[in-house]
């Protein structure tokens, strides 16, 4: 999904201080056997543990208060650019915060550092520029208008081939070059957007007629592994850095038709740290 609960970046100073909002929260895969966050190739924590030991320090920028990095900013803080892993990933993101997010309950920002090159985040109700590429372009969110990652590409090439009389006409008149053009298996998939809210905001933003051109698609396989998951809503409902994560993941292998071997694990580098620490410091106070 791409509206999803939101997290936050307040790390417990010990174990014994929680936050005490989080009491009747879920860890839905913190303390099953096998968590989707085991196994991940990940660049060494050994960073992010240096740096909670430091505590929280100011943000150069802002002067707030923070600990690994400034989700205000989206600038690390008490660590330097070349400690932790940089991404290239096969697609643009782009993230549309809801301007009531609290911005640090948000995930995003972990995308924005780890894959600077490629990810940007907007405010509502500024979002990107489609430049009319709606046809190279997704909105990941669910729905009963949602297509899966299996028929995205399908989907895709037809909006793309509809797109205009000289198309259609193509289309027609297939040779063997345009018949691979229009393969399914091939994606013409530039860009994909992610909606940054909690679910009872993003009715806002998901009825916008600016996105209403975009096809819409849903992550149904996959499950959160988010501490602060919101009651009463399937497990299915996605942190944002764990439906970019999932939805690359996915498309690795179902559209660019290559074996995955953990070319997006590191964006959950700082997600996979704060649900260790935070899990470990809830074992410790008997609450799971």
């Amino acid at each position: 999904m791409s509206a999803t609960s939101t997290v936050t970046e307040d790390v417990p100073k010990s174990e014994e201080q929680l936050d005490r909002s989080s009491d009747n929260l879920t860890l839905d895969c913190s303390s099953q056997a096998e968590s989707p966050l085991q196994g991940l190739k990940l660049a060494s924590h050994e960073v992010l543990e240096r740096a909670q030991t430091h505590g929280r320090i100011k943000c150069s920028k802002c002067g707030g208060s923070r600990m690994f990095f400034c989700y205000t900013c989206f600038t690390l803080v008490g660590v330097n650019q070349q400690e932790i892993p940089l991404i290239k990933l096969p697609v643009r993101i782009d993230i549309i915060k809801h301007p009531n997010e609290t911005d640090g309950k948000s995930t995003a920002v972990h995308a924005r550092l780890l894959a600077p090159d490629d990810v940007n985040i907007y405010t509502y109700p500024c979002i990107p520029e489609l430049d009319g590429d709606v046809h190279k372009a997704v909105l990941v969110f669910p729905g009963p208008d949602s297509v899966t990652l299996e028929e995205m590409s399908e989907h895709l090439n037809d909006i793309r081939t509809n797109s205009s009389d000289e198309a259609r006409v193509k289309r027609q008149k297939i040779t063997e070059e345009t018949e691979d053009e229009v393969n399914p298996q091939s994606c013409p998939l530039e860009r994909v957007i992610f909606i940054d809210s909690t679910w009872n905001q993003t009715t806002r933003i998901i009825t916008d007629e600016r996105l209403e051109p975009l096809l819409r698609v849903e992550l149904k396989t996959r499950k959160t592994c988010f501490w602060r998951h919101q009651r009463g809503s399937p497990d299915t409902y996605l942190a944002t850095i764990e439906a970019i994560y999932y939805f690359l993941k996915d498309y690795h292998t179902l559209c660019l038709r290559k074996a995955y071997s953990g070319e997006y694990d590191n964006l959950l580098f700082f997600y996979s740290y704060l649900h260790k620490i935070i899990n470990k410091a809830k074992v410790s106070a008997g609450k799971i």
